[in-house]
């Protein structure tokens, strides 16, 4: 266990917390929800750098990196569809998605398999999520219009990263 690793788990504590404040009658709900989606956002960048600054990449964080983000982002759309801020098809379409990334992920570990570490298509898509969560969560009259691109974009990303991890478990 290590400090990049501590953080990654650090963000998944951040799940639950996200998901009571932003469906708490508080007032500033949304703020705070936003602001613990920032953080969580912080810290992702934050255990990457310290990970590969300080050559402290573990398998682990390699697991649980990807998951905490994926885990994270299936609950604003989830909470988004749960507010009526998002369509059904529009969940379900992020949700294939990534559910479908989780467990292909945890075939290839569980087989023993090598894993593709995140890339620049990845992290766009990360980037672009961050970009369009608070337009949805403010009920920007196009935010899930713009939703949608950035899941064509996600659906990209994943047939590049099959490929890359057929072409790195070939041999």
């Amino acid at each position: 266990m290590n400090l990049p690793n501590l953080l990654t788990i650090f963000r998944i504590v951040l799940i639950p917390l996200y998901l009571y404040v932003f469906f708490s009658p508080n007032p500033y709900h949304l703020e705070i929800a936003l602001a613990i989606l920032i953080l969580a956002g912080l810290t992702d960048i934050a255990d990457g750098y310290l990970a590969r600054k300080h050559k402290l990449v573990t398998t682990l964080g390699i697991v649980l990196d990807p998951l905490a983000d994926k885990l994270m982002m299936l609950a604003v759309i989830a909470s988004f569809f749960a507010t009526e801020r998002i369509s059904m098809w529009a969940a379900l379409f992020f949700f294939v998605r990534e559910l479908a990334m989780i467990v292909t992920g945890a075939v290839y570990h569980l087989r023993g398999k090598k894993t593709v570490p995140a890339n620049t298509y990845g992290k766009l898509t990360t980037i672009f999520l961050y970009v369009v969560i608070p337009l949805i969560m403010y009920r920007y009259e196009y935010g899930e219009m713009i939703l949608w691109s950035v899941i064509a974009f996600s659906f990209i990303t994943s047939v590049i990263y099959l490929g890359k991890f057929r072409l790195l478990n070939r041999s």
